[in-house]
């Protein structure tokens, strides 16, 4: 009896899949990736391609998440967070689940060539690569700036939303490749904090579990000290008007005054489950920002500039004397 009401609860074959996906996470993800379609110099995007972008999106970035759950099928198994996962807790067997994030990232490849661009389809593959062997299997287990290096692979999207519309990337789309990769660190530092018990148990080098609370609250700080200036760049180069710098400011006000609180707290207090759940809602809340204000009909005062380091899948090209040209 108890037997068969435990497989009753158990989940099916298809949520499982789904769950190795981590769609969780994705929403954030395709958010960062769709945002940028809005904001480039060559108008709207068109509902189709959106529906494109978005499809392979979720396909990548769930092959990158399934082959993670694939690799740290060992460590999950000791994190009480994690155990309960398909893989270490038996239910799909690893092998399938390595077949399945294989599939899945051929598959967005596919969608990203045929029916959006080339570039955007090797952007987002990189992407994948980057998360799998550069942050999962590399740094991830040796290095307590696992986060800070592995974490670029979360800042791909917006490059691919800027080369889904463009074919190209600029200037505009590095600064938003630069607001993901600086808002990573003190994002997930916050989810370490409260999870030591968990990474020391499992062997995984997190900040807080190597140079202690005091330095990571420290890095925190300086991580969000730096990323407000870049939030703020897009409206000097032309990219977003008045309107989305108005929100910038005012969201990056409320981080740093999360970041400074937690600093000056002795050890790790409810704030920093606050700051966790914040940075979650203000990247998301960032990006749309910046699409919202490319449609309102006013506190736009420079016109997009282009700064092209990639086009057409060439070879990057960085001149020694960037050019300026107006649209």
């Amino acid at each position: 009896m108890i037997h068969a009401a435990a497989a009753a609860r158990s989940p099916s074959l298809v949520a499982d899949l789904v769950t190795l996906t981590k769609p969780r996470i994705i929403s954030l993800l395709l958010v960062t990736t769709v945002a940028p379609m809005f904001i480039t110099p060559v108008g709207l995007p068109s509902l189709g391609l959106i529906g494109w972008v978005t499809l392979a999106g979720y396909l990548m970035a769930g092959g990158a998440n399934t082959i993670n759950m694939w690799f740290d099928r060992d460590i999950d198994d000791r994190m009480a967070r994690t155990r309960l996962r398909p893989i270490p807790s038996g239910r799909l067997p690893a092998a399938a689940a390595l077949l399945f994030g294989i599939s899945l990232g051929a598959a967005a490849f596919t969608i990203f060539w045929v029916f959006v661009n080339p570039l955007s389809a090797w952007l987002a593959l990189s992407g994948l690569l980057f998360y799998v062997f550069i942050y999962t299997i590399w740094l991830k287990r040796t290095s307590p700036q696992n986060i800070v290096i592995g974490g670029a692979a979360g800042a791909f999207p917006p490059l691919v939303g800027w080369a889904a519309m463009t074919n190209s990337v600029d200037l505009g789309a590095l600064y938003l490749f630069a607001i993901v990769f600086y808002w990573t660190p003190p994002h997930f530092w916050a989810l370490a904090l409260n999870k030591q018990r968990d990474y020391g148990a499992a062997g995984v080098p997190m900040m807080p579990n190597v140079h202690g609370e005091v330095e990571t609250k420290r890095q925190m700080l300086i991580y969000t000290l730096m990323l407000i200036p870049l939030t703020i760049m897009p409206v000097f180069v032309g990219v977003n008007g008045i309107l989305y710098g108005v929100i910038a400011v005012a969201l990056g006000a409320r981080f740093i005054q999360l970041c400074w609180k937690i600093w000056r707290e002795d050890g790790v207090t409810p704030t920093t489950w606050v700051l966790y759940k914040y940075s979650l809602v203000y990247l998301a809340v960032l990006f749309v920002a910046m699409a919202v204000d490319r449609v309102v009909p006013f506190g736009h005062f420079v016109p997009p500039s282009e700064h092209v380091f990639l086009r057409r899948g060439d070879i990057p090209v960085v001149p020694p004397v960037m050019t300026h040209e107006g649209h």
